[in-house]
């Protein structure tokens, strides 16, 4: 496994919390385009994909961690 280092591993963390914001915008909307679900459903996937992650999960607080799973529930 390839080592990672704090900056890399914060620079993932606030990618990971672009895709908490997208999904917060489209979640505020009444409808979403074919493309809007899409584009949901990728940072959904995003998320679960980080938060599968040891080195990933390991970084987060306790308040982070529950906010990205409460995202991806």
């Amino acid at each position: 496994m390839e080592e990672l280092t704090q900056d890399q591993i914060e620079k993932s963390i606030s990618a990971t919390y672009d895709s908490v914001s997208l999904i917060n915008e489209l979640n505020s909307k009444e409808v979403l385009t074919e493309e809007e679900a899409d584009s949901k459903d990728r940072n959904i996937e995003h998320i679960k994909i980080m938060l599968s992650k040891e080195w990933f999960a390991n970084a987060l607080t306790k308040d982070q961690k529950t906010e990205l799973e409460v995202k991806i529930a």
